[in-house]
């Protein structure tokens, strides 16, 4: 049986969704997005309210244009302290679908399918992607070892045959995609759309500091390098001096707690914790202390631009 393209799934134009980028993307770039004839997706926790979350759905709601659709993404782990609110808040306002992350997606499936919200998973591999196609998923995003910030360890090519051989469900691709011919390599393989993150940092609407935009221009795919010292997990970031300075491993500490069970969970929400503050002044301010999330895809970004011109360069 043939499966969906995302084109269909979502009633777009364009089989793409604009990645959920922590403190990057807002209701601006989702409009320009849906306008554009692409999906856009917003990380949750980019509201530091329910109050602002839900008036960020009810922007994107009145926004909607045919042939542009919009969801949001949540982080259903220990560490997001505001999951079941915010699944509250998106199942009572509606959206079109909600991207999972970090966690099991269970909770999040029940609730959604109740109100006709589609769910798309986050997976690395496929023991996971067998895990959320059990507990119903909609569909699963297959993020590979080109993806920006936190990325999985297998290609593009193999992570997408055998998810398309070994699951019933359609894949998305997550990574590696900045031009036309990378997305045109990735439905090749068999996926039936991409989630595209970092070519849209460097857009006019995003919601991050213009030193931040340039560096995606100036820096490239040899700029990005893996680091442990954000999230306590593997996130690729722009090669920046600061990086070098404080190295990418995790301190003498941090591995000594990681090996203690009952410590674990508690060490990675704190390191979450500090890590994601200092991605966002990163973001917003530029100190000596700067760090950068984004993919190797920056390789095609050339210049600051509209997210319509990003869209077409993308499709066109």
């Amino acid at each position: 049986m043939e499966k969906p393209n995302l084109k269909t799934i979502l009633g777009i134009k364009y089989p793409i969704i604009m990645a959920p980028m922590f403190l990057v993307s807002n209701t601006k770039m989702v409009i320009e997005a849906m306008n554009s004839g692409i999906a856009g997706c917003i990380p949750a926790l980019n509201y530091r309210t329910l109050d602002e979350l839900k008036a960020s759905i009810k922007e994107l709601k009145a926004a909607k244009v045919e042939g542009g659709s919009f969801g949001y993404n949540l982080i259903v782990n220990k560490s997001n302290v505001k999951f079941k609110e915010q699944l509250r808040v998106l199942c009572d306002e509606g959206v079109d679908f909600i991207l999972t992350s970090l966690g099991s997606p269970e909770e999040t499936i029940i609730q959604a399918h109740k109100v006709g919200i589609k769910v798309f998973c986050d997976v690395t591999d496929l023991s996971f992607a067998k895990k959320v196609e059990g507990l119903g998923a909609d569909a699963l995003v297959a993020v590979n070892n080109k993806a920006g910030g936190h990325r999985g360890n297998i290609s593009p090519e193999m992570l997408i045959k055998e998810l398309n051989e070994k699951t019933s469900l359609p894949v998305i691709s997550a990574g590696g995609v900045g031009s036309k011919a990378e997305l045109d390599a990735m439905l090749g393989y068999g996926a039936i759309g991409v989630s595209v993150g970092s070519p849209f940092i460097a857009s006019i609407e995003a919601g991050v500091s213009d030193e931040y935009k340039q560096a995606c221009v100036d820096y490239g795919k040899n700029d990005i390098i893996m680091t442990e010292r954000i999230s306590g997990t593997p996130c690729s970031v722009i090669n920046t001096p600061y990086v070098q300075k404080v190295g990418t491993k995790q301190s003498w500490l941090e591995r000594i707690l990681n090996k203690n069970k009952s410590l674990k969970k508690w060490v990675k929400m704190v390191r979450f914790y500090i890590g994601m503050k200092a991605t966002e002044k990163a973001a917003k301010q530029v100190t000596y202390k700067t760090v950068w999330v984004a993919g190797p895809s920056i390789e095609h970004t050339k210049s600051i631009q509209p997210v319509k011109d990003i869209v077409t360069h993308l499709t066109v």
